[in-house]
């Protein structure tokens, strides 16, 4: 938990800032490169910057490594994936519409989107908390982080709030002062069978999305689509992680949250897309134009991701040190 707040500045960064970088990358390279309608360019653009390195940190897990680099990895995506949930509803709604509003009316609209759904997770964590401090049963404690889950999120989505940064949010609530916090109110036991609880479950969660995509993925024709035009998305992809990663860390450099180098390195490789941006793919109305379009190059890139990305980074950890450092050089 300490180090999560300590480190919160370059997290909100990346994850805000950044991810609104990536999606107008990925967009204007749509466009420019392979000539994409412009409204389908910003959904992919939006949908694909969410990142979702469930394998890179359960290769960390393997490997060992600990610390400040997968505190920022973990962290990051989280955050990542709500922002880009947020502006992805933006960009169907302008897809759908022809209309995207005011550049005032937009700006108030995501930030009560992202305020209002950090604020409502953050409330019901807290009060998830303090309700399952008063009980001794493991089995209830972790019973009352699942109501927290779907009840953040249901609440801030009555409220035209993002359910999910409020999911999120409660998550880290709940998982650093009451999970994870030495001296909170729950028990070893409920804090133990937490932990096992919502591994399984993200586990199950993302091994779900991937049948699903293979179903809708094979129900189309990929005799029109080139491996090209795949090669050029990932390409584009690659290069948008790079433009958010390494200039955003730079204005760390004179601060005690500076990112070391190699860790950059790994924050860029490591970006890999997975289940969030599968969902959001699958998501889209059957109506939109250039929906078989965005739903095959997600699956291309998000392949390459798992496949070259994934497999790939324990030889990037070797071979920046990061592997075989010990623990006080890995948290550098």
């Amino acid at each position: 938990g300490r180090e999560l707040w300590e480190n919160a500045g370059v997290i909100l960064v990346l994850a805000t800032i950044g991810t609104l970088i990536a999606a107008a990358a990925v967009a204007a390279g749509k466009v420019l490169v392979l000539h994409w309608p412009l409204p389908a360019a910003l959904i992919f653009g939006c949908l694909i910057a969410a990142t979702d390195p469930v394998a890179v940190i359960a290769m960390f897990k393997d490997n060992g490594v600990k610390g400040r680099l997968r505190t920022l990895m973990e962290a990051e995506s989280l955050f990542n994936d709500a922002a880009a949930a947020v502006i992805f509803s933006v960009a169907v709604g302008f897809a759908m519409s022809g209309h995207l509003g005011a550049p005032l009316e937009l700006a108030q609209e995501l930030f009560y989107e992202v305020g209002g759904g950090a604020a409502i997770g953050a409330a019901v964590g807290a009060g998830s908390i303090f309700i399952a401090g008063r009980s001794r049963e493991h089995v209830v404690e972790v019973a009352i982080t699942v109501l927290a889950a779907y009840g953040s999120f249901l609440l801030a989505d009555q409220l035209h709030a993002s359910g999910i940064l409020a999911t999120v949010t409660a998550g880290l609530v709940i998982g650093s002062i009451g999970v994870r916090a030495e001296h909170s109110t729950i028990t070893h036991k409920g804090k133990e069978f937490a932990t096992e609880f919502w591994d399984f479950g993200a586990f199950l969660a993302n091994s779900a999305v991937f049948p699903l995509i293979g179903v809708a993925v094979g129900a189309m024709s990929l005799t029109s689509f080139g491996a090209l035009t795949i090669a050029s998305a990932v390409a584009i992809v690659l290069v948008a992680r790079a433009m958010t990663i390494y200039p955003l860390s730079l204005l760390f450099a004179a601060s005690k949250q500076r990112v070391p180098a190699a860790f950059q390195h790994v924050l860029w490789w490591g970006g890999l897309r997975g289940a969030l941006g599968l969902a959001l793919a699958l998501s889209l109305p059957p109506t939109l134009p250039f929906r078989e379009q965005i739903v095959l190059t997600t699956f291309g890139v998000v392949a390459f991701s798992i496949v070259v990305q994934g497999l790939s980074m324990p030889w990037l950890l070797k071979r920046l040190g990061l592997v075989a450092a010990a623990p006080a050089t890995a948290t550098e």
